[in-house]
């Protein structure tokens, strides 16, 4: 619970305060914290932060909402936090299903809320504990408030030690799902150990058998250059963002097991694989449809529902597919979802800026975005181009910010008219 407060409320205060620091206050903050006090926060950043809160974890019953804005301190909040999911569970008992929202980016760049109740996550973590059994630690490198983080580092500790007492056979029959707040059995959740502030570099000195380590693709890229060997039975896991073939092998080289994992904050997970380049498998509950644009899933309480995609798919069989593409266009850097579409209508509205274009560097330039800026007629460029990432970053979070930016006369297009992309380097 503090870990998904904290998380929440520290990402909520960052996006209020872009271009400049978020907290005063060291990360993670104690249970004793103010928000007014010491993190200086105003009272439209502390109705933010309530709503924000309320929204994630469905805290509207009771008066639980308004009670957070009555008692501004960490400790209070995470104690309401949980006296509302509570609420929530006695609610579901009357037929009101507890649930938690996520929030992701929408195809205009404004955030889109993704619902999804606890028991359809119960069943999801239940089929990702048969993939990785044995696990006796998690260490984190991503935030618990969004959904991969939410599974894999609050669900599924709870998890794993169920499934660790099942003998072997057929994974996906080894664990039933359990309720996601209040398991029926008490058992003691595996130790999460938070290594975002540690760094990759950090990992061969925290890593042990038996670990599970939770990250994403640019995170294991840092990984795999200071960790030349893994020491076996030693399993990771990425999702978020495709995992690159090479950066997979070289894991796999190292001896570790990586567990990739498809999906999105819409559907949750998907489907899974192991092997760099290999067709993902299907979770047992989803089903291919005859609809393209979506999926199928076997509900809990033995109901179907559809699920629209967020990519096209390429299918092996009736249960392996690649994925081929967004539907929606977006691009992933650092683990989030961006659109350059978005980022060049931001760059646009400057003054001094006539259009501009924003793409996801080659493989060979980087992995942030990139940008060509046409600037208006008699504009200084020396001037804009040193100004330009200053006034971004007051208006765009990290991962959308262009990293490198190139000025022309003109964007450029290919012959067809079509636009084309440019080396970095080019005036």
């Amino acid at each position: 619970m503090r870990r998904v407060v904290t998380d929440l409320l520290a990402a909520e205060l960052a996006q209020m305060r872009p271009g400049r620091a978020p907290s005063p206050l060291p990360f993670p903050w104690p249970s004793d914290t103010e928000f007014v006090r010491d993190l200086g926060v105003d009272s439209l950043e502390l109705m933010g932060l309530g709503t924000a809160l309320a929204e994630a974890l469905h805290l509207q019953r009771g008066g639980i909402d308004e009670q957070l804005l009555a008692r501004p301190c960490v400790g209070d909040w995470i104690a309401s936090a949980r006296a509302g999911l509570e609420a929530g569970v006695r609610a579901g008992a009357d037929g009101d299903a507890p649930a938690l929202t996520f929030r992701t980016s929408g195809s205009s760049g404004s955030p889109k809320r993704c619902t999804h109740a606890l028991a359809t996550l119960a069943q999801e973590v239940a089929a990702l504990a048969a993939l990785v059994p044995g696990r006796r630690r998690i260490l984190s490198a991503v935030p618990s408030h969004h959904i991969y983080g939410f599974l894999f580092t609050v669900l599924l500790p709870c998890t794993l030690p169920r499934a660790n007492n099942v003998a072997a056979g057929d994974p996906f029959d080894a664990v039933e799902p359990v309720d996601a707040v209040a398991p029926a059995d008490a058992v003691d959740p595996l130790e999460v150990i938070d290594v975002r502030r540690a760094g990759p570099a950090a990992l061969a000195g925290l890593v042990r058998p038996g670990d599970l380590v939770v990250a994403h693709p640019a995170w294991w890229e840092a990984a795999a250059r200071v960790m030349p060997a893994f020491d076996a039975d030693i399993v990771g896991v990425t999702s978020t963002a495709p995992c690159p073939d090479a950066l997979a092998d070289t894991l796999a080289a190292a001896g570790l097991r990586l567990l990739q994992v498809y999906g999105s904050s819409e559907t949750a997970g998907v489907g899974w694989r192991d092997r760099a380049g290999a067709p993902f498998t299907l979770l047992p509950y989803w089903a291919r449809t005859d609809d393209a644009a979506s999926l199928a899933r076997m509900l809990p309480d033995g109901t179907t529902r559809r699920y629209p995609l967020q990519d096209r798919l390429d299918w092996a069989d009736g249960t392996r597919f690649l994925p081929a593409g967004r539907v929606d266009d977006a691009v992933q850097v650092g683990g989030m979802n961006v659109f350059p579409a978005y980022v060049a209508d931001v760059l646009a509205l400057h003054p001094h800026v006539r259009e501009a274009a924003v793409r996801l560097m080659r493989p060979d330039e980087g992995r942030r975005l990139k940008a060509f800026v046409v600037a208006e007629p008699g504009v200084d460029v020396d001037a804009l181009r040193v100004e330009l990432p200053g006034w971004i970053a007051e208006r765009l979070t990290a991962p959308e910010r262009p990293v490198a930016w190139t000025f022309g006369a003109r964007l450029p297009r290919q012959a067809s008219g079509k636009p084309a992309d440019w080396i970095i380097d080019a005036e």
